[in-house]
């Protein structure tokens, strides 16, 4: 993810176009539970929760780390096959052994992941990251999750190579075409764009829009299908994710403003940001990059710093998004 330098900070201030116009929420502050100690989880990116295996959760790190999966607890510990206990530790520094360095993933390679998501016991991991703006290899990998008690290494099944039906343009115009946020619903990889505005890309447009894949060719470019945009949610777009029953969607936001959306998901229609919408502003959290549901209830919100903060639905307040 691109980081907005003390000059960056200081021309955003006085760019009213770009500033946000929401509604001002005193901000909360939030508190880390736990902090992931492991050093190879060093720049955690994504997270999402297993549906196969009890306290496992799927984090990655960001840009140019090597190309593999940690599944973490809750309290912040690894995961690690007792087979390979000769060599690595996980938890524990111990002296002649090595970190763990993950489940590695073959046929595959980490360019810019920002995201992963879940669909039954396939994961999804979004290698659409594009801070140049000018990307023409974006695309989706797609494993069956491993046994992080039993697996070490694992291969994608397949790569979906995507685009986006309103760039002609490499680099495009606007800088409209990064995403950080990947989710399914109904079945469908989903995708939230992440809006940036100045002639290097280096100031928040607090934007939005919604895309969907509606093809899985692996053999050509799938065009996305655009669903639903936003004009202001505040912050720029860094990660999403489906509540467990389908009834909400939360976006997360960072800077300017740091904040958590839920949308009431409507029965019948793929505009997914036009629904009923609740919002928690927040301060502390440094640079939040992660977002899933662990139960219809609560959330998990974690930080490139590897800090993981704990989120009740009742702590949101109604608001409009623009």
């Amino acid at each position: 993810m691109r980081v907005l330098t003390t000059v960056g900070l200081a021309v955003v201030a006085s760019l009213g176009t770009h500033a946000p116009v929401q509604e001002r929420q005193e901000p909360s502050r939030l508190a880390s539970t736990v902090t992931v100690m492991h050093p190879p989880i060093n720049e955690m990116s994504g997270i999402v929760k297993s549906r196969t295996y009890e306290d496992v959760y799927w984090v990655h790190n960001d840009s140019g780390d090597e190309a593999r999966i940690f599944a973490v607890r809750a309290d912040g510990s690894v995961v690690m096959p007792s087979w390979v206990g000769d060599r690595y530790y996980a938890n524990q520094p111990m002296d002649g052994k090595e970190p763990y360095p993950g489940i590695k993933l073959d046929a595959a390679h980490n360019l810019d992941w920002e995201d992963i998501a879940i669909e039954g016991d396939t994961l999804y991991i979004g290698d659409m990251g594009n801070n140049g703006n000018a990307r023409r290899d974006l695309g989706v990998y797609v494993l069956k999750e491993p046994n992080p008690a039993a697996t070490s290494r694992t291969r994608v099944l397949k790569w979906l190579p995507v685009a986006y039906p309103d760039q002609d343009a490499f680099p495009g115009d606007r800088w409209h075409f990064d995403c950080e946020a990947l989710f399914v619903h109904e079945g469908k990889l989903h995708f939230l764009t992440k809006h940036r505005a100045g002639a290097s890309g280096d100031l928040p447009e607090n934007g939005t829009k919604l895309y969907r894949l509606d093809t899985e060719h692996t053999d050509r470019v799938n065009v996305l299908t655009l669903l639903d945009s936003k004009q202001d949610l505040g912050g720029w777009v860094t990660a999403a994710d489906i509540s467990p029953d389908g009834k909400l969607l939360a976006v997360l936001t960072h800077f300017p403003i740091s904040s958590v959306w839920l949308f009431d998901v409507p029965a019948q229609d793929n505009k997914l940001l036009s629904g009923k919408a609740r919002r928690f502003v927040f301060s502390g959290g440094k640079q939040c990059e992660g977002v899933c549901f662990v139960d219809d209830r609560t959330l998990l919100v974690t930080n490139e710093q590897r800090e993981i903060f704990r989120l009740s639905v009742d702590r949101f307040s109604p608001a409009e998004a623009r």
